[in-house]
């Protein structure tokens, strides 16, 4: 229904251009004057945006694109001067339109309403921008590469939402923000309850950093998770590591606080990686060295001052015994196994690949099912993992075999090889008896 013509001299509609120039009727010229005015409005805004866009936002890229500085090449990266450019059409729209809908004061307000909420809504979407590009920065920084920068970040983006959604709603409902914030003040029970996870990921993020837990790149094991490997980022929620076996596992950050895991990052920042690995030897196979043995060990370079020096020795502290020397059970002699560890420490030192700065010895465990332990304990200057393993494999290839020189045993289960060996051995007698029985 057409209004009367009392209700446009009401509302001030002012149509008289078209009536003057095209002979339209004022009543149907108030239906056509909003169109074209917000048409005109529409066109403003987009040459504004344009020229914006084109003149100062592209020469802001130029300049900053000739600076050696490459932090503000990641700004041009996330377009920051790109979504600025947005907010002038809106502040043109504020400016405008009260002029332009004079006639037409209802949608004059909503109008402005709709350009401060668009405005808002640009503000905070550059912010989180800006927050990307610093987390980026900061990320690659030194000082703060092993820091959960991506943490704190999402936090603030948090925060950011949190505020512009207060005054965006402010804006829609006439109110002020103080009144949300009060009505929120009541559901803190409930915001609590919602964002639980998010605050203990902020408290734990925030423990790790202060107390340097873990940071990016650190080799964690949490195997209560399954979790072995490199930590690829630490988030609000979040940790994420990549396994030796090239999964992810993904682990609530909170954990960290509440649960025991084991950080490889003194290993990586010590002088080397340590070598823990023992030989079971068969007890059965020690013996007292005797003089054919002894002349075969001087023979090793490794051991032969040792041999020279140890049969010096026990040949003094032997002259002592007044004749009983000849009884292993008083005299002093050398044992296979104790001369087996010399040779094994003095090889360790040997070694140009083991950190003698560093504690190294090889030490006998206690005694079990499978023989005696003999622990080679070290640290490898190379820490990486496959010239690692080589390392510790070569050092245990010439041990391992070398024992037979020395007359000793390595201990080893028995196969059905074995038992069948034992069975076979068990009726080679009868059958040669009844052999000669025949």
């Amino acid at each position: 229904m057409i209004p009367p013509s009392k209700q446009y001299a009401a509302i001030q509609i002012d149509p008289d251009w078209l009536t003057d120039y095209f002979n339209v009727d004022p009543q149907i010229a108030y239906y056509i004057n909003l169109p074209i005015l917000l048409f005109g409005l529409l066109i403003i805004c987009f040459i504004a945006w344009l020229l914006t866009k084109k003149i100062i936002v592209n020469s802001i890229h130029k300049i900053f694109l000739k600076t050696k500085i490459t932090w503000d090449d990641i700004l041009i990266e996330k377009r920051i001067f790109d979504k600025l450019a947005f907010i002038i059409p809106a502040f043109i729209v504020i400016f405008a339109v009260p002029s332009i809908l004079a006639a037409y004061p209802a949608l004059s307000s909503y109008a402005i309403t709709l350009a401060t909420i668009v405005i808002l809504l640009i503000i905070v979407w550059t912010i989180i921008a800006f927050l990307a590009v610093l987390n980026e920065i900061l990320s690659v920084s030194p000082a703060f590469i092993d820091k959960p920068i991506t943490s704190y970040i999402q936090v603030m983006n948090i925060f950011v939402y949190f505020v512009g959604g207060i005054l965006i709603l402010s804006v829609l409902l006439g109110k002020s923000p103080f009144y949300f914030l009060g009505a929120m003040g009541a559901m803190t029970a409930i915001l609590l309850l919602i964002f639980k996870d998010t605050i203990l990921g902020f408290v734990a993020s925030v423990q790790m950093s202060v107390y340097d837990m873990v940071r990016v790149g650190d080799w964690i094991a949490m195997p209560k998770y399954d979790a072995d490997g490199d930590v690829l980022s630490i988030n609000l929620s979040t940790v994420k590591i990549q396994n030796w076996d090239k999964t992810i596992t993904t682990i609530p950050t909170y954990a960290f606080i509440t649960d025991s895991f084991k950080n490889w990052r003194g290993m990586s920042n010590s002088g080397g990686r340590r070598i823990k690995k023992s030989i079971d030897l068969k007890v059965s196979s020690f013996c007292f060295c005797d003089e054919q043995m002894l002349e075969q060990f001087k023979k090793y370079a490794l051991i032969k001052d040792y041999i020279l020096d140890k049969e010096a020795e026990i040949k003094k502290s032997n002259l002592t015994l007044a004749g009983n020397e000849s009884n292993v059970v008083n005299s002093r002699s050398l044992t296979n196994i104790g001369v087996f560890r010399i040779y094994a420490e003095n090889y360790i030192r040997s070694n140009a690949n083991i950190n003698l700065e560093m504690t190294h010895m090889v030490r006998q465990l206690d005694p079990t099912s499978k023989g005696m332990p003999l622990e080679i304990y070290c640290f490898s200057k190379v820490k990486e993992w496959k010239k690692y393993e080589q390392i510790k494999s070569d050092i245990f290839d010439h041990l391992l075999t070398i024992t037979s020189q020395f007359q000793l045993e390595v201990f080893e289960e028995p196969t059905g090889r074995d038992f069948r060996s034992l069975v076979d051995s068990q009726h080679q007698p009868a059958r040669v008896s009844n052999m000669y029985s025949e």
